[in-house]
């Protein structure tokens, strides 16, 4: 593989501290490779130095002659008028040129007479038709469209100004742009915030696949284990790197450890037998042994202490007895503009840890706030059950006072806590010396998160109902929470999109979907599983034209009863008669694609453009045609 990247030597200073210190590593064509370090570790720093956006005090960052780096645009300005679709389709002004290549090289080819000119022109256009194959070139509009639909847009927002635009969705059409402009390195920061679970598959899936290399910072561990195929580890300002995804760095970072700490101690063992004989004997009989030893010693190549990375000890209080059942949720529903979610039906006992998925906007969140008495369902019941004191944890952290000291923010109201008792627990959470005197609007996001974890502790509650409490946490605190959360012997009510943590503490899902809330026994991984069994079974016949991605849904809001049959999108047609079309619009890709790579149609430039709009809209259709096909299956009966 060709090298794209080399940092060498990187050094970096802040009001004189050491930030970065000897930062190498290498980057080549193809590779996927992961940034993972402690929150303050100098991830972005690093990043903006790449990016050249700031300045080493030393090394070299050098990117291969030729190599784009891409990122995703920051704060971009958008001309009046421009839509999503504009934005996407922008990204692909490097494709249209080619194209426009192809058409000129193909005229020049078929007026060149001698016979130089046609052997070189004829070996750029083969080049050209390659790269625009290989790259989709020829369906352009489908490829904008798989791209946006895959991190969340519908078709109804491509014609949407992007100025109006939110901040998430303004980060979601910015990397669906950096997607599709395809640079040869993608730098990669925290891509999956702002999408749910749903379209972080999608995205891990484009990157498996993607010919592209890349550098990615993350905290989802599912994500990572998924992409990557190296882990940088930045820690104490330098880096290691390792072989392998996510989980083979844990595994090899563990190995590591354990015969750096026992060679440093080993060494450390000689070294001081080494002093001691020294001290001995610097005057007496034995001096002459002891100046070799102490000559010995300079020369010895100290073996640095092991790269531990420190990890909180979170610990959430030994909770008060409840009665069996907990919670009981009786045909709930609620919503706004327009319904979030309807009939909703499930019941939690004592001990079990649930989690909550699905995707963005269902009403997730809004649920949690029904059952915490934030606000009111418009139909249904919620009861507690004997004994119960529940705690709650808001994403945005607005039950912590942003105008107080971080040791004051943490005591519940109306409940007496000493300095020492406030700082102890704040202590258990990561927030030590200064920072637990500080205000809490101060703090970064990740010990913002940290102390609302503290604050909950102190309420003493024996049910914990928790809103996507891993956000800006690092991968190292992401740990210790889901270990404080096991040995918690409460009962969990959760929502996250980090598929890693429901693996890891889930014994039941609520999974919003579509058209219904289904419940589920079992953590992320058996829900998956149990969906990739379903999937098959609902296409019977003609497998082949089974979108890998698709699977029959149901309309039933309540969790429970018989599935009601969800609305059509297409037409009436008989499964027959679609399929004999599918079948027309694969022959006529196949005989175009023939065409294409016939000497009489490469020489006619026109010719060679028309038949790649002819392959573009049959290729449109095709994919239309699987999923009418597909929803005739299901429906039609």
């Amino acid at each position: 593989m060709s090298l794209l990247l080399n940092v060498n030597s990187i050094e970096k200073y802040f009001s004189g501290q050491l930030v970065l210190r000897d930062v190498s590593f290498e980057i080549r064509a193809g590779q996927r490779v992961a940034l993972i370090g402690p929150n303050g570790a100098g991830k972005t720093t690093l990043l903006k130095i790449l990016l050249g956006q700031l300045e080493p005090d030393n090394g070299t960052v050098e990117l291969a002659k030729a190599a784009k780096l891409g990122v995703v645009a920051q704060r971009p300005e958008f001309a009046a008028g421009t839509t999503v679709w504009d934005v996407a389709k922008k990204a692909l002004e490097p494709l249209e040129r080619l194209v426009l290549e192809l058409q000129t090289t193909s005229e020049q080819l078929a007026a060149a007479t001698d016979q130089a000119s046609q052997q070189r022109l004829a070996q750029r256009f083969e080049q050209l038709q390659f790269e625009l194959h290989h790259r989709d070139a020829f369906a352009v509009e489908h490829k904008i469209e798989r791209v946006l639909q895959g991190l969340g847009f519908s078709s109804a927002d491509y014609e949407r100004p992007a100025s109006v635009l939110s901040g998430g969705q303004i980060n979601r059409l910015m990397l669906a742009a950096l997607l599709l402009e395809e640079p040869d390195l993608m730098l990669l920061d925290e891509p999956s915030n702002h999408l749910d679970i749903e379209a972080t598959e999608w995205l891990e899936d484009f990157l498996r696949k993607s010919r592209q290399a890349f550098l990615l910072v993350s905290h989802d561990r599912y994500f990572l284990d998924r992409v990557v195929d190296t882990t940088l580890e930045l820690v104490h300002g330098s880096i290691d790197v390792y072989p392998g995804n996510f989980t083979k760095y844990r595994e090899l970072k563990a190995e590591r450890l354990l015969v750096t700490q026992r060679t440093y101690e080993k060494q450390q063992t000689e070294i001081a037998k080494m002093e001691d004989f020294v001290r001995r004997n610097h005057y007496g009989q034995k001096s002459a042994q002891a100046e070799d030893r102490r000559k010995k010693l300079e020369r010895i190549e100290r073996v640095e202490m092991p790269r531990v990375i420190a990890t909180p000890n979170f610990k959430f209080p030994e909770p008060t007895r409840t009665g069996d059942i907990v919670l009981r949720v009786d045909q709930l529903s609620k919503g706004y503009d327009q319904p979030l979610f309807s009939q909703v039906s499930f019941q939690i006992e004592r001990g079990q840890r649930w989690g909550i998925l699905g995707p963005n906007g269902c009403g997730k969140s809004t649920l949690l706030k029904c059952i915490v008495g934030e606000a009111t369902p418009e139909t249904g019941q919620i009861k507690l059950g004997t004994g119960v004191r529940s705690g709650y944890f808001d994403q945005h952290l607005k039950g912590v006072d942003g105008t107080k000291l971080a040791a004051e923010a943490i005591r519940p109201p109306h409940k007496e806590m000493i300095d020492r008792e406030r700082r102890d627990l704040l202590a258990l959470f990561g927030i030590t010396g200064e920072l637990a005197l500080k205000t809490v609007s101060s703090l970064s996001g990740g010990e913002r998160n940290r102390v609302a974890l503290a604050q909950l502790a102190a309420q003493e509650a024996n049910l914990l109902v928790l809103d996507e409490p891993t956000n800006h946490l690092d991968l190292w605190a992401c740990a210790a929470l889901e270990q404080a959360l096991l040995a918690f012997e409460g009962t969990l009510l959760v929502v996250s999109h980090d598929r890693y943590f429901l693996n890891q503490i889930c014994t039941h899902l609520l999974v919003f979907q579509p058209d219904r809330v289904q419940v589920f026994e079992g953590n992320y991984d058996a829900w998956r599983a149990m969906q990739q069994v379903r999937e098959p079974a609902a296409a019977p016949a003609a497998p082949r034209l089974t979108p890998a991605n698709k699977s029959p849904t149901t309309a039933n809001h309540s969790g429970t009863g018989e599935p009601a049959k969800r609305k059509r999108r297409f037409p009436y047609r008989k499964v027959a008669e679609i399929e004999a079309e599918i079948h027309d619009r694969e022959a006529a890709i196949a005989r175009l694609h023939q065409e294409l790579a016939t000497p009489e149609v490469l020489r006619n430039g026109q010719l060679v453009v028309q038949l790649n709009r002819e392959l573009e809209e049959h290729s449109g259709k095709l994919e239309q045609l699987i999923e009418h096909w597909q929803e005739a299956l299901e429906l039609n009966g």
